[in-house]
């Protein structure tokens, strides 16, 4: 049998173009990134510098202009439930309730009803929705439909899941609480997180690695480890000295 590929992902001098108004626009120049089954990886850098665009090239919704992008050693050609995006505005279904949003992917694959059942019960548990099963979207608060949101991906068997500044809209209380209860489903479930953000604190919290990016055309410029020891204390003067470290890194760019 032939050994299983290292990295869950591998982007090899990845650049995208976009057409706009006549004129070519170079979105990511030469990116490369490899990522270990379990990472949880923070890409960073000021808007429009590429980091939706490489989230939505890994999830196979724009192809690459150069370069390739492979998962489990194997072209990425199109979206699939082995990879799932938590966007900012939740992307639920107004017209399904939460049962039925989360247990969306598995029945639209033809599960059996029983296995549908029992997947969206333990995900809907998992991000703590149980009494809000039978409520629809416009009954949620934000955080309440972020947490919709990942159960859905997370029921749909997902192994990398791809989060697009997926707590940016909410409030600080909620906010926090949201990364507390996403930091402990990953150390559960061992999934690979990708997760877009503008604030260097949220990233220095979650990551283990954390991916800074220039001004466009985006280019990688740091790939650093956090070696802080979990649960992070954004008070820890180790803490404090990245996001000293990180913020120069950006200067007024974030």
């Amino acid at each position: 049998m032939a050994a299983e590929p290292l990295n869950i992902l591998d982007i090899t001098h990845v650049t995208k173009r976009f057409d706009f108004q006549g004129q070519q626009i170079v979105a990511l120049e030469d990116a490369s990134l490899s990522i270990r089954k379990g990472e949880f990886v923070c890409l960073i850098g000021p808007s429009g510098c590429g980091k939706s665009t490489l989230l939505r090239m890994i999830g196979g919704f724009e192809t690459p202009s150069e370069g390739k992008l492979d998962m489990w050693g194997k072209p990425i050609g199109e979206p699939g439930p082995d990879r799932g995006m938590v966007f900012q505005d939740y992307g639920l279904f107004p017209w399904l309730n939460v049962s039925k949003n989360v247990g969306f992917g598995p029945a639209a694959r033809g599960r059996p009803a029983a296995e549908v059942a029992e997947t969206t019960k333990r995900f809907v548990d998992m991000v703590g929705l149980t009494r809000f099963a039978e409520a629809y979207p416009h009954q949620l608060s934000g955080g309440m439909k972020q947490r919709v949101a990942i159960a859905r991906v997370l029921a749909n068997e997902a192994e990398v899941v791809l989060m697009d500044e997926p707590f940016g809209a909410l409030d600080a209380m909620t906010r926090e609480n949201l990364q507390q209860e996403l930091l402990e489903i990953w150390e559960r479930t061992k999934l690979t997180v990708i997760f877009v953000t503008h604030a260097i604190e949220e990233a220095i919290l979650m990551a283990d690695r954390i991916v800074v990016m220039s001004p466009g055309p985006g280019r990688i410029v740091a790939d650093e480890r956090v070696d802080l020891p979990r649960p992070r204390d954004p008070t820890d003067p180790d803490f404090n000295k990245l996001r000293r470290h990180f913020a120069s890194m950006l200067g007024g760019h974030h």
